[in-house]
């Protein structure tokens, strides 16, 4: 069961920034706490149907204090490792003036109206397109502000002396007097206090976290000491272990199965067919592995998919020399001005499927109680939808759903499914067992490597006419591939034809282009296909940016001046990219044995340039030494959490390009672990210099941008190592040709 808010779901081209009026301010008295929260203004009435709420509906909190004086920010974003739980705790946290080192941060689902994600039309409570500081920037410190005020009103008539007087820092309210109390002293009066009118914020000068280059994690010390909770953590008494059989080919489904010789194994309890696969239950991991090996399964593979990548990449190929089914992009008269183009220039781009490669493999806990509730225990990027879905398998109303927002190692868009899932397969299983016992669904990293949700593999034929000065005069660029979001509950996002995720970073150039088109085919392949971290810039950015720098060899140009005469110089994306090679010293040539490339892309709001240095390998490789980054961000919240999370990207980024691909052969994928899936060894990681633009805009995305650049930068500096465009990723598959 899908509620209707979800089905007609669209996140708008134009991502929204979430203004504090657009909440309401509400307080809860909690005995002995306070609790202070929003709900979004203007919400629609299908979502208001949907969520059973009115204007009178209660609000929930985004952060409570309890008579302890502890402080726990609710996070409506999902912890992957992006550091969004430290960015709202440093957002709280500054505006309250609370002790940072003792704040703590839960995530929490089930109230679309206060948590839904306004970027994505706030219909749905979720995390992804590096949203998380963008939308909650006013929210989180509105709630911080308010609860500082309240405290202070609070302190004030405890006292019996003018508000204007009682100072608030480090989770301690002060008067001249000498007198003073920490912030749960004053919790629970402060819940009965008037909630303010007007929310007064802190100015930027007086900031002491925000910006903070000293800043530490809060939750650091228990990540480096192991002590942070994950899914695969979980454990609750009387809980079995599940793991799953899926059919080997994508579509398959299971025509008989005999599990006599698993049941009589030690430490397995059962095993059951599900919608998804049959699930092999035992009292531990190692018995449900054991188990599993022993079940013989026949499937029905005649609604499959069964061709090669090879066969898939064959048909893409020739869909893209023939003209794309859908324009994203049609301006000026293209054909023209190719046809009095002094030089045209063509190319064709080849990109395979990807994994996410997440450090924890999928997984779930089920529990349904005595008095009917269901629970689930997971890294639920989509909260509602699981709600839903999970109360449909349960058959209980998504009001008995209690949903626990685990912390997740790793996601990249991988727990951001339609479907559910692992989360609907611990249902699923924990039902087939009649809900005797809380279950835990774990996959195992082939499972989660062969489990589909792939980034879509692409096909880009691209051609740009130059006239007798070099100038960029006439563009045309047909992508052809999967949509991700054809066929699900965000198919509303397709307009005339056109995935934006399959054409973002293609549509919308820095260039100025007097004719350009941008067309799109879409492919129908039974390989499930999934956002993946940067979407379509992934590789729309390389195809651009490499592109580029053919045209300007062509042009005999400058690859960054070529690119800034076709900007508008006070731009951001002119700025960033002079500001990156200002720090990579691009006016100087290169150390001996080094190559430099460059590139510049915009995604999610951000714009990010890199400059990348390569040395040769010595066995017809290249080396990637050095990548010197640029970024623009918006205002930076945590500095560090900006770099590490560039860090983080430029790896994930490299080893996509360099060496990662998922194959299939025979429909059946070839990959299973890190084997033959080979994402970046530390060893290769280069040396990063990010360099943080100072901006008092509002935040923008950070979890993603810092991905699309350093492909088409490190490949624009091996054509100048080697002398060879590389066209077909990744780039062992492009060398080895």
């Amino acid at each position: 069961m899908i509620p209707k808010l979800m089905q007609s779901f669209a996140i708008p081209a134009t991502r929204v920034q979430a203004s504090r009026r657009q909440f309401l301010l509400g307080v809860v008295a909690t005995g002995t706490g306070l609790a202070i929260g929003f709900r979004m203004a203007g919400i629609t009435p299908a979502v208001a149907a949907e969520t059973g709420g009115d204007d009178a509906h209660a609000f929930s909190p985004y952060l409570t204090i309890d008579s302890n004086g502890k402080v726990t920010v609710l996070s409506s974003q999902f912890e992957m490792g992006q550091g969004s739980y430290n960015g709202l705790a440093t957002l709280v946290a500054e505006e309250l003036e609370a002790d940072f080192a003792t704040i703590e941060v839960q995530g929490v689902a089930g109230d679309v109206k206060s948590y839904g994600n306004v970027a994505f039309g706030g219909t749905i409570q979720g995390t992804g397109g590096s949203t998380s500081m963008m939308t909650s920037w006013d929210r989180y410190r509105n709630a911080g502000a308010a609860a500082r005020m309240m405290l202070m009103a609070a302190a004030a008539a405890e006292w019996n002396v003018p508000v204007a007087e009682i100072t608030a820092e480090n989770g301690v309210l002060r008067h001249a007097s000498g007198k003073q109390g920490g912030f749960g002293e004053f919790a629970a009066r402060a819940a009965t206090m008037a909630v303010p009118a007007e929310v007064v914020l802190k100015q930027p000068a007086d900031w002491k976290l925000i910006g903070n280059t000293g800043l530490k994690r809060y939750d650091s010390a228990r990540k480096a000491n192991g002590t942070e909770q994950y899914t695969i953590d979980v454990k609750l008494p009387g809980m079995l272990t599940a793991v799953m059989i899926h059919p080997p080919v994508f579509g398959g489904k299971v025509k008989s199965f005999d599990a006599t010789e698993a049941k009589k194994l030690k430490g397995v309890v059962d095993v059951v067919e599900t919608p998804r696969g049959i699930a092999v239950v035992g009292e531990h991991m190692w018995a449900a592995l054991k188990g599993r090996d022993a079940v013989t399964v026949e499937w029905d593979d005649s609604s499959a998919e069964k061709r090669s990548t090879q066969q898939i990449m064959a048909e893409y190929r020739d869909l893209a020399g023939k003209p794309p089914a859908a324009m994203a992009r049609n301006e000026g008269d293209v054909a023209a001005a190719f046809a009095k183009s002094a030089k045209v220039i063509e190319a064709t781009f080849e990109f395979p499927y990807l994994a996410h490669a997440a450090m924890e493999p999928l997984n779930a806990v089920a529990r349904k109680n005595e008095d009917g509730t269901l629970e689930v225990w997971g890294g639920h990027q989509f909260p509602d939808l699981y709600q839903a879905l999970t109360a449909g398998i349960a058959e209980v109303t998504p009001d008995k759903v209690h949903l626990h927002v685990m912390k997740t190692g790793g996601s990249f868009g991988r727990r951001a499914v339609f479907d559910g899932d692992v989360v609907v397969e611990a249902v699923y299983v924990a039902k087939a067992l009649g809900f005797r016992a809380p279950v835990k669904v774990q996959w195992t990293r082939e499972d989660d490597m062969r489990g589909g949700r792939y980034r879509p593999a692409y096909v880009h034929a691209i051609k740009a006419g130059l006239d007798e000065q070099g100038k960029l005069i006439a563009w045309s660029n047909h992508v052809v591939g999967q949509s991700i979001v054809s066929g699900s509950m965000m198919e509303g996002m397709i307009q005339n034809g056109v995935d934006p995720t399959s054409v973002e970073g293609a549509v919308h150039l820095p260039y100025a282009i007097p004719n350009q088109s941008v067309g799109l085919t879409t492919t129908q392949t039974g390989v499930p296909v999934l956002w993946w971290r940067s979407v379509g810039s992934t590789h729309t950015a390389f195809v651009v940016e490499t592109f580029m720098d053919e045209l300007a060899e062509a042009a005999g140009r400058d690859p960054v001046e070529y690119r800034l005469s076709m900007m508008d110089p006070g731009s951001r994306h002119a700025t960033i990219l002079k500001l990156a090679a200002e720090k990579a010293g691009w006016d100087k040539p290169a150390a001996e044995g080094r190559f430099r490339g460059v590139s510049v892309a915009e995604s999610f709001g951000s714009v990010v340039a890199q400059i990348a240095e390569v040395s040769l390998d010595g066995s017809g490789g290249i080396k990637v030494e050095r990548v010197v980054v640029a970024v623009d961000c918006g205002l930076a919240i945590n500095p560090d959490q900006i770099r590490a999370q560039v860090e983080g990207g430029i790896g994930f980024g490299l080893g996509a390009i360099l060496g990662e691909e998922i194959t299939l052969t025979d429909g059946q994928v070839d990959q299973g672990n890190y084997d033959l899936y080979t994402p970046l060894r530390i060893d290769a990681m280069p040396q990063v210099e990010v360099h943080i633009f100072a901006s008092a805009n509002s935040p923008t995305g950070i979890g993603e941008p810092g991905v699309p650049p350093v492909g088409p930068a490190v490949a624009n500096a091996a054509y100048k190592a080697l002398g060879k465009r590389i066209r077909v990723m990744p780039f062992a598959k492009s060398l080895n040709a």
